[in-house]
């Protein structure tokens, strides 16, 4: 049986492993979150996509959190639909999420299915809303933050996004797939963000990385500002996570070709070794 943990260690490196630095009661609730979020996410990224079991999920999603006798028990006979269907309304109800905060992040998923381009930043931030900010915004619920740090809480689902995006251009050139808005590929002279392209206008495509991790540094710093509203205890796993997104931004930076020939992620030693330092500052 797929359990929380099988299903969001397999999905995230930066994420499970700084995770499991929360309290017991926070870290159970986060992988329940993730488990939803990750089983509807590789719905739409495997090749073909699996638009039927996709839809079903929502489908299901929909009818349970809309019947108030839904019961959230998770049992061994349960399929993983099953369980993550529970999971999500377990944790919809538990913290009191906007309901709307799970329909935009399944219309992103969505997106993947139908949409392949966005032609302006504004497009690409509608997107992002979808599949980061609207996550940043039911960890902030989990860990029970103040109203006040909630739009800290969107940006840092946004800049971590971003760097996906970079770090994952060749997997999205795989799938036909840009979230890059095509005003700065115009921007830089790029018609696309692929291997031959990058290979033709090595300048502007390494300009143009460049040009999108300062996007993300604005984004993640403005982000950072929202770390005094969370308690020590719970800052030391978004700290970690947040300094592996980091270092995999500078190692893209001082190598924009490496995105094409391996996918820029931390070991699980990296991760560990963060979280530890900052638990003894």
């Amino acid at each position: 049986m797929k359990t929380e943990k099988n299903i969001f260690r397999n999905g995230s490196t930066t994420y499970y492993f700084s995770s499991i630095f929360f309290p017991k009661k926070i870290k159970d609730d986060v992988f329940k979150l993730y488990s939803f979020v990750r089983v509807a996410d590789d719905y739409v990224d495997v090749v073909p996509a699996n638009k039927k079991a996709f839809n079903d999920l929502r489908a299901r999603w929909n009818l349970a959190y809309a019947d108030p006798d839904f019961s959230t028990i998770t049992t061994e006979a349960d399929s993983i639909d099953d369980r993550v269907i529970k999971n999500i309304v377990f944790v919809v109800r538990k913290y009191n999420f906007d309901t709307a905060w799970v329909e935009s992040f399944l219309d992103a998923m969505q997106a993947d299915l139908e949409k392949r381009t966005y032609k302006t930043m504004t497009d690409t931030k509608w997107y992002m809303y979808g599949s980061a900010e609207v996550i940043g915004l039911m960890m902030g619920k989990i860990m029970g933050l103040p109203d006040a740090a909630m739009k800290y809480a969107k940006l840092q689902g946004r800049a971590m996004q971003y760097i996906n995006f970079i770090r994952d251009v060749q997997e999205d050139n795989d799938l036909g797939r840009c979230y890059f808005p095509l005003t700065e590929l115009k921007k830089h002279g790029l018609k696309n963000v692929s291997k031959k392209t990058a290979q033709l206008q090595p300048n502007e495509f390494s300009n143009f990385i460049k040009a999108q991790l300062r996007h993300y540094d604005s984004w993640q710093q403005e982000a950072d500002k929202g770390m005094k509203y969370i308690p020590k205890r719970l800052r030391v796993p978004l700290q970690t996570a947040v300094s592996m997104y980091n270092w995999t931004g500078e190692v893209i930076r001082n190598n924009p070709d490496i995105i094409f020939s391996q996918k820029v992620k931390p070991k699980k030693r990296r991760v560990i070794w963060k979280a530890s330092t900052l638990i003894l500052q």
